[in-house]
């Protein structure tokens, strides 16, 4: 007996470092009497979204770390790991009017296009242990 097991893959996260002000524990008498927290500044990392075109491999590879274990506990074998890739592309082209003074004749155009590929997802095929 044979089981298919599908892994999504997902795009990793991206942000940028900000500084901010942590509070120590400490507090320090106020100009006015009062007490207030002493701070500190830190450099953390603040997510903002998520990439476009790069896979978290750390992630996938957790992933299929916990599927291969849970079919060796249920009596499978791993047979195959299999990556699917999927692609994305742009493109653009304008056509520019152009000749003596702009009169529309003799224009050029000019443009780009670029694809690249990536994984999408892992597919596990396992075959039960006599």
């Amino acid at each position: 007996m044979n089981k298919v097991v599908y892994i999504p893959a997902y795009f990793e996260p991206v942000g940028k470092n900000k500084t901010v002000k942590v509070p120590t524990g400490e507090k320090k008498k106020g100009f006015f009497g009062g007490e207030k927290d002493v701070t500190k500044k830190e450099t953390q990392w603040e997510q903002t979204g998520w990439s476009d075109c790069r896979i978290d491999g750390e992630r996938l590879a957790n992933d299929l770390a916990e599927v291969v274990c849970g079919l060796n506990n249920e009596g499978y074998e791993v047979v195959s790991v299999t990556p699917v890739t999927s692609g994305a592309y742009d493109w653009n082209y304008q056509l520019q009017s152009g000749g003596a003074g702009n009169n529309g004749y003799g224009g050029y155009g000019y443009g780009y296009g670029y694809g690249y590929s990536f994984t999408n997802s892992l597919i596990v095929t396992a075959k039960k242990s006599a």
